[in-house]
């Protein structure tokens, strides 16, 4: 990213990263730090899976009215991130005016206090205020989303910046992975009277708005460099849209996270199915732990797959490990029959890998057409079949979101920061297709077919995957 400089460390950085080192040299330290952010995020965001049950119950809401929580939430990165887009675009780029760090702190303090609307929604019994309260917390997301990828991304070297965004990512899916344990225990099974009130949110909420602050403060006293802009990197306009190939990777992180959202959203009512598990809200919310726990694991492999080894060997022993040790954590915690399966899902993602050749828009491809595969046997079959289709879902979800928006912004040059606002952008699909879902699902009376809407996000993506990807840049712009 050209034009930024750091007034906090005066060591220089690797060639090509445009950032002085972070203090003592070091990027490990502050990569830690920021790392919090991801786990936060994933959680807070996989905790909506738990409210759309929950306050469905409290006030008897169709489908599609409880899926307006996923549209309050998205649409909070739409129209932040537009409004961001405009500013940067016309005044330029605020946060490379007040750093990262600041940006990073603002965020914070903006999820928090959105945190903290639940306890007046609850009491009020609004379902409109929770709808407010969520656009508020997701705005904060949305500061922290269009701050920390960046950061992440120039806090190293530039060959390695794949593996660090998988890694993170990998961190932001175990938040997602423990939200429906941690959220469905203390807003299901801790309430005496959970389908009349709201109260049981209360709780959990003013945790995250308290642990939000305490990072905040955290991020304050780190000794994180503070990067900033000199004002060199102020693009006019709106070229970035001129390439075909982010306009396309745009669409993509949309159909993305329609798509994952979507079967997030659904996969406690379709497990309630009696066709499907007969479960409980209860129940169901450890399944839905694993639907997100099989994104972690897919980006621990990405990480592994996209680093750079001297040994190859190193590489596969490393992903071994990752498999062994996930087997046996499912083992231990239920039992051996879910843990072969998980095992057998993950056995069937590295074939899938290694097809991929670790080539990133190849794998995209791949990884896509396994999910529609699962989506076509969790619609037309019954049983254990059906519900592990869906779960193992979230395993070939993995490396998607990171390696489609590096796809999309290679060979933007100076336009890069441009393009990296859009695509945040397009994670408003997130606030549009669940409640498409949901519409199907209630006008057909049929769960199960409503996976149909998904599987059409996915079939996009199979196309950018494959086609879409590639680069047509001008003569006048410059690579990244």
């Amino acid at each position: 990213m050209a034009g930024i400089s750091t007034s906090s460390a005066k060591t220089s950085a690797p060639a090509g990263t445009g950032i002085g080192a972070a203090p003592g040299g070091s990027y490990l330290g502050p990569l830690m730090t920021v790392t919090m952010l991801f786990f936060m995020w994933g959680f807070i965001t996989c905790m909506n899976d738990i409210l759309i049950p929950k306050l469905q119950q409290v006030f008897t809401l169709q489908n599609w009215q409880a899926m307006l929580i996923q549209t309050a939430f998205f649409g909070a990165y739409f129209i932040v991130s537009l409004l961001y887009f405009i500013f940067s675009v016309t005044k330029g780029d605020p946060i490379l005016k007040i750093g990262y760090k600041n940006g990073i702190i603002v965020g914070l303090m903006v999820t928090a206090l959105g945190c903290l609307l639940f306890l007046p929604a609850a009491d009020l019994h609004s379902y409109g205020l929770f709808l407010g309260a969520l656009f508020v917390l997701a705005s904060g997301i949305t500061v922290l989303q269009i701050t920390a990828n960046p950061y992440v991304s120039i806090l190293g070297p530039p060959e390695s910046s794949s593996s660090r965004m998988n890694l993170t990512q990998a961190l932001n899916s175990f938040g997602t992975t423990i939200a429906p344990i941690i959220g469905g225990y203390l807003i299901f099974d801790q309430v005496t009277n959970d389908t009349t009130n709201a109260d049981s949110v209360k709780m959990p909420y003013i945790g995250l708005a308290v642990t939000l602050l305490i990072i905040a403060v955290i991020i304050k006293l780190a000794p994180l460099p503070r990067l900033t802009g000199d004002g060199t990197a102020v693009v006019a306009g709106s070229g970035a849209l001129k390439h075909r190939h982010l306009v396309l990777g745009i669409i993509c992180i949309f159909m993305y996270v329609g798509g994952e959202v979507a079967v997030g959203s659904m996969i406690i009512n379709y497990l309630k199915l009696p066709q499907i598990a007969g479960l409980d809200e209860s129940e169901a919310k450890h399944f839905l732990s694993f639907y997100w726990g099989g994104a972690m694991i897919g980006r621990f492999f990405g990480a592994v797959a996209l680093a750079q080894f001297r040994n190859k060997a190193l590489k596969y022993v490393i992903m071994a490990v990752i498999a062994l040790v996930t087997f046996v954590t499912v083992y231990a915690l239920y039992d051996l029959d879910q843990a072969l399966i998980i095992l057998g899902l993950i056995v069937v993602n590295f074939v899938v890998l290694l097809l991929g050749r670790f080539i990133p828009n190849r794998t995209v491809g791949l990884y896509a057409t396994a999910v529609i595969v699962l989506l076509l046997i969790g619609t037309f079959a019954q049983g254990g079949l059906a519900m592990w289709a869906v779960i193992g879902i979230g395993l070939f979800n993995s490396i998607m979101f990171p390696t489609i928006f590096d796809l999309a912004i290679k060979g933007l040059g100076a336009h890069t920061s441009q393009g990296s606002s859009l695509l945040v952008m397009a994670i408003v699909g997130g606030a549009i297709i669940p409640p498409l879902q949901g519409a199907v699902a209630d006008v057909t009376g049929d769960v199960q077919f409503s996976f149909i809407v998904p599987m059409l996000c996915y079939l996009y993506i199979v196309f950018y995957g494959f086609a879409g990807y590639r680069t047509r840049v001008n003569n006048s712009a410059s690579i990244r």
